[in-house]
């Protein structure tokens, strides 16, 4: 597993539309075959805070997923709404193990 912490930072008046972006964007890129797993949360104490919790079957499928027409309408369309450069944190996989009954693969 190949897993991305995205920490995006928007501007208060823009939080809905960042929303609605971000889970358009979320439910299309689950469709793709190297997509684990693709999260959008808010923080509760600051709601202009969020991470996308991306989790891709390969780092090949993290570069497919870049090329895709969903994610470039998504990185075009947020852009404006950035309070600050959203920052990418890549972990790899300690629990569950791929492939055991606990994995969602």
């Amino acid at each position: 597993m190949h897993i991305v912490h995205v920490h995006v930072h928007v501007k208060a008046d823009h939080v809905e539309a960042f929303q609605h972006a971000s889970a358009e964007n979320a439910g299309h890129s689950l469709r793709e075959p190297g997509v684990a797993r693709f999260d959008v949360i808010q923080e509760r104490e600051d709601p202009t805070r969020f991470v996308l919790v991306e989790g891709y079957r390969t780092v090949e499928a993290t570069l497919q997923h870049k090329e895709t027409a969903h994610y470039k309408r998504w990185r075009d369309t947020v852009a404006p709404m950035m309070a600050e450069p959203r920052r990418a944190v890549i972990y790899t996989n300690v629990f569950p193990p791929e492939n055991s009954p606990f994995s969602t693969e």
